[in-house]
């Protein structure tokens, strides 16, 4: 039985701009202008993680109370972005792909590292959609190690190697890999070279592709 694994951000949804604004915010508090070039690197990296880059770039120091306060800062501005979202957000081609995925009975789940991943499928209308969630609040180690996957796939109850991961970052696209599973890079191929495959969206890839992947 094949079962999909889906990161969220750049995958079913663009929320990375909402990050990459709420992180442009903060970093200019230290009279820091964050680049969308920079902002690459914090893609499918946890908050804590991404913070830790954002200071070494504009090599500035925090005190851990201060350091705490500023991840909260940054979830509530992005939070008021997420308040704002709807289904227009779904990016093209996800909610066809997934009601192929039901009517051939293939399980998929949400593996991000996101800890609002809840909160934004309940806003776009797909929660009630994935057979399992397995979010930022569920795992120690975040991307590129293999954990989320591992427990997406223990959720679904499917071992690895039937597992095909859809990816948008180098961090997730390496994570899946780790965890002995397919991966289907979305994106450019040039950045997401070690996927299986690398397609720019959902509207590229076929129940058949899949299978052929498992086989």
């Amino acid at each position: 039985m094949i079962a999909c694994l889906f990161d969220l951000d750049g995958v079913i949804v663009d929320t990375a701009k909402y990050h990459f604004l709420a992180w442009k915010r903060l970093a200019k508090e230290w009279n820091f202008d964050l680049t969308e070039e920079q902002n690459e690197h914090l893609k499918g990296v946890s908050r804590t993680e991404s913070l830790e880059i954002i200071l070494k770039l504009a090599q500035h120091t925090l005190s851990k109370e201060a350091f705490d306060k500023a991840l909260e800062d940054k979830n509530e501005c992005f939070l008021e972005f997420v308040n704002q979202m709807n289904e227009n957000e779904i990016l093209e081609g996800v909610t066809d792909f997934l009601n192929q995925l039901k009517q051939n009975n293939i399980p998929f789940s949400l593996a991000s590292s996101s800890k609002n991943a809840k909160n934004i499928l309940q806003k776009i209308g797909l929660f009630e959609k994935f057979d399992a969630i397995v979010d930022g609040n569920d795992i120690v180690n975040g991307k590129p190690h293999p954990e989320i996957f591992e427990k997406a796939a223990k959720a679904l109850n499917t071992e690895p190697k039937k597992c095909v991961v859809f990816e948008d970052a180098v961090a997730g696209v390496q994570a899946g890999k780790r965890a002995g599973m397919k991966v289907i890079g979305i994106g450019e191929k040039e950045v997401l070279h070690e996927a299986d495959i690398v397609i720019k969206n959902l509207t590229e890839i076929s129940i058949q592709d899949l299978k052929n992947m498992i086989a």
